[in-house]
């Protein structure tokens, strides 16, 4: 039996993080080559003529003379905490298959549970705003999935009140390959959410195969083709052939959230989906996972603690 070239594909080590990122200096000179890529380049006058200014960590533009920082603008921004500790939590998180609880980076980085906390919530939020941009594509297969369990004497099945709604996506190339997924949570199973939410992550032109649940054919109208499949429930509906990766992630997904963290608050379980899709649709590239993260974080506005603690908005 050959091996399987995702398993044993070569990753990043972290002997390999801390001879490249081990100080400050390293990972000062990484931020600023992925910030400006082609040369320094102010952000209020875009002048590439500055000065450093050592021993504050900053920059000078010097036509305008404003003053800027590998971090400012970015999710890192007003950080108090060395970068090396930053490279290391990235590259904990990136490269967990199953996730690192804030508790586990809170150990691993010696720092306490809130900075720990926020600190994971901002490395989720970038990797959500990131897929959140890259549509699926190609043969998809949908389903409607729940987190949480019902309250004893509440309501059971889908109308459970302390069940969270997600809709599941996996797309598939020609061979029936799962390629790249997306897990959304939604309000609700009904047309206008499938509909908005459609036209968001799903790219024009796709093919979609989805259970009997009606709400599915909203998909058309983000000009997807759709083909129903009814199923009639019950566990024997999870082993057919035309779902079998949709169901085998929601499968996943849960087992990791579950393996992982001691509890989830709804109100972030959209992160955390986020987190578990972008390590899959990346799983091909784990030795490149690192640069490629800080490129896209670089890039993400920066995001205060009172909005990591308020509820992630829905689709």
């Amino acid at each position: 039996m050959s091996k399987n070239q995702v398993q044993y594909q070569k990753g990043y080590s972290l002997l390999e993080l801390f001879k490249d990122y081990g100080t400050e200096e390293q990972c000062t000179k990484a931020l600023f080559n992925w910030k400006w890529p082609q040369g320094f380049s102010c952000p209020e006058c875009s002048a590439s003529s500055y000065c450093a200014l050592k021993s504050r960590k900053i920059y000078q533009c010097n036509h305008c003379h404003h003053q800027t920082s590998v971090t400012s603008g970015t999710i890192f921004a007003s950080t108090k905490l060395p970068l090396t500790r930053w490279f290391l939590a990235m590259h904990l998180i990136t490269q967990a298959k199953t996730g690192i609880s804030s508790l586990s980076l809170r150990r691993a980085l010696g720092v306490s549970y809130n900075t720990a906390w926020s600190m994971k919530q901002k490395i989720m939020q970038v990797m959500k705003e990131r897929d959140d941009s890259q549509p699926l594509s190609g043969t998809i297969q949908v389903d409607d999935a729940y987190y949480g369990g019902e309250h004893r004497g509440g309501k059971r099945g889908r109308g459970s009140e302390n069940k969270t709604p997600f809709i599941a996506a996996v797309s598939t190339n020609e061979e029936g390959h799962p390629m790249k997924m997306n897990f959304t949570v939604l309000k609700g199973f009904r047309l206008t959410e499938i509909s908005k939410w459609s036209k968001k992550h799903l790219s024009k032109g796709s093919v979609v195969v989805s259970d009997g649940l009606a709400c599915f054919k909203a998909v058309t109208e983000a000009q997807c083709e759709h083909f129903s499949i009814v199923t009639g429930g019950g566990p024997d509906s999870v082993k057919k052939a035309q779902f079998i990766w949709v169901n085998t992630m929601i499968g996943n997904v849960k087992n990791s959230i579950v393996g992982t963290y001691h509890a989830i608050k709804p109100k972030h379980l959209p992160r955390y989906l986020a987190e578990f899709s972008y390590r899959f649709n990346r799983r091909f590239q784990l030795e490149d996972m690192l640069p490629r993260f800080a490129y896209i974080a670089l890039r993400t506005p920066p995001m205060s603690n009172k909005l990591l603690s308020m509820a992630e908005l829905y689709g």
